[in-house]
């Protein structure tokens, strides 16, 4: 395991800021080819391979790329959904037919996100999802995961906790963003398993 930052673990924003600096310094080369190790160790994955719908996310910039998983799990007949950005910063959901299906949507002064460009299935929809994967920037060995920072899977996870659902909570990270602590609030909730170019961990 790699670690970013001292093991008695920076704060919230110190660790973003740490992983941020080193995912910029990576190359087109590096992304796509995580991207594609990250598509074939989640596919290989039970909780995926016998999934009829997966929550998932497009990837920006030099974040673990989805693409690959995305179009792989389209191909095999799963029902992929897709979020898109409510200005609550609540998440609705559409659902992935190919690159074709996504649209640029800027919001505000932030990065342009890849959004489904087609009928907006609601809120609730990411409920009937078997697994659900969480964007993320580093997790811990409990399986804290450390996002963005707007709120919105904490949201998420809150809405399948009180529809009872128990999809399988997973996050694509570069090994390097396995980490020694991820502070937490007492709203976070802990992932299932990460999955990272060289394998799967999970997390009991």
């Amino acid at each position: 395991m790699s670690h970013i930052g001292p093991a008695a673990g920076p704060d919230k924003r110190t660790l973003r800021r740490e992983v941020l600096a080193a995912r910029k310094r990576l190359t087109a080369d590096d992304v796509r080819e995580a991207a594609d190790a990250l598509a074939g160790r989640a596919l290989a994955m039970p909780e995926v391979a016998r999934a009829h719908a997966v929550a998932a996310y497009v990837s920006v910039g030099a974040e673990p790329g989805t693409l690959a998983l995305l179009d792989a799990l389209c191909a095999r007949g799963v029902r992929v959904l897709l979020p898109a950005l409510l200005p609550d910063n609540d998440l609705d959901w559409g659902e992935y037919a190919g690159e074709g299906s996504l649209v640029r949507v800027r919001h505000g002064g932030r990065m342009a996100l890849s959004e489904p460009a087609g009928e907006r299935l609601g809120p609730d929809a990411v409920t009937d999802a078997d697994v659900v994967l969480l964007p993320g920037l580093a997790v811990d060995g409990r399986g804290m995961r450390l996002g963005r920072g707007g709120g919105s899977y904490d949201r998420v996870l809150a809405r399948l906790e009180r529809a009872g659902a128990r999809p399988a909570l997973l996050v694509l990270l570069y090994g390097s963003e396995v980490v020694a602590h991820v502070p937490e609030e007492p709203h976070d909730r802990p992932v299932d398993a990460v999955v990272t170019p060289s394998g799967v961990r999970r997390f009991t």
